[in-house]
């Protein structure tokens, strides 16, 4: 069922599982993401595809969905030729895909559908949203966000992430766009040990976050695993807010060979851990399917 609860009183009562990586999931089911827009391309041409890879996850045992709208912007629909409006509507329609995979799922419990903004860098497609520092100001990247998120935001999700951010300059950039949108958001930062992609110390990038209102948790996703334990446990300290958590499998994404590299280091084990550290949303991002998800939360159920 869709949620008669918010998120936040979700996760002021306990923890609540988030669901897995949407591109291996549609790859697995053999679709082709190797172009710049990746998942968002089927948002397009393949809709129902996002809406069984939602609905992989909620059957595994995700509370959260994560909309496809990641790499979705009006700049990058643009270079593919779609028109603004069109843009516009396949954004929307991210929301409703996700909406429409936890009417299908027929739970009993609450399920809530989380929109997807992923950083500057997501739109360039170069591997940048692992580095940051684009070189612009925290103003003109407020103004590539707000408008995308001003469309999220109407198509009515739960909250909106705001993540894989590399830099504490984008996240105050995204802070500042998500004002005002009526929608509460949460604030993940892609990292390396206990700094932002960018090389900022995380107590000051998560302290951006610990006065905003809109933000009910913030924490890190996109990382490897054995980095979330000491982000989660800053990250409760810094901000008082409940943490949220996705690391990927552990093995490295290789921006120029568009391939996955190394070993999976994500076990089920590591999850009471994190759990111990603060986090109270806690799921999987890049490798990391529905095997792992139904993992998670299992381990979630027992502790």
């Amino acid at each position: 069922m869709t949620s008669t609860i918010s998120l936040a009183e979700a996760l002021a009562s306990g923890t609540v599982v988030l669901d897995g990586g949407m591109s291996n999931q549609l790859e697995s089911a053999g679709h082709d993401l190797s172009d710049e827009l990746w998942s968002a391309r089927l948002l397009a041409e393949q809709p129902e595809a996002v809406t069984e890879a939602h609905l992989a996850y909620f059957r595994a045992g995700a509370d959260v969905a994560i909309t496809a709208s990641y790499q979705a912007t009006f700049e990058g629909f643009a270079k593919r030729g779609i028109t603004r409006e069109r843009a516009a509507e396949l954004m929307a329609l991210s929301v409703e895909s996700a909406r429409e995979a936890a009417r299908r799922a027929g739970a009993s419990r609450p399920l809530w559908v989380a929109a997807s903004a992923g950083p500057y860098g997501a739109m360039l497609a170069d591997g940048s949203e692992y580095r940051g520092r684009y070189g612009l100001s925290v103003d003109e990247l407020e103004r590539f966000h707000r408008p995308r998120l001003e469309v999220l935001a109407a198509a009515g999700p739960d909250v909106l992430a705001l993540e894989t951010v590399p830099d504490a300059d984008e996240a105050a950039a995204l802070l500042r766009a998500v004002r005002g949108l009526g929608v509460p958001a949460w604030l993940t930062y892609s990292v390396a040990g206990d700094r932002t992609r960018a090389g900022q110390p995380l107590e000051e990038a998560f302290a951006l976050a610990a006065e905003a209102d809109e933000v009910i948790a913030v924490g890190v996703n996109c990382c490897a695993p054995q980095d979330v334990d000491g982000a989660a446990a800053t990250a409760a300290r810094v901000t008082g807010k409940p943490v949220v958590v996705y690391p990927n499998s552990g093995e490295t994404w290789d921006a120029g060979a568009r391939a996955w590299t190394g070993r999976s280091t994500f076990t089920v084990g590591q999850v009471k851990g994190w759990q111990q550290a603060g986090a109270r949303l806690i799921g999987g991002c890049c490798r990391v399917g529905p095997d792992g998800v139904a993992g998670i939360a299992g381990a979630l159920e027992a502790a």
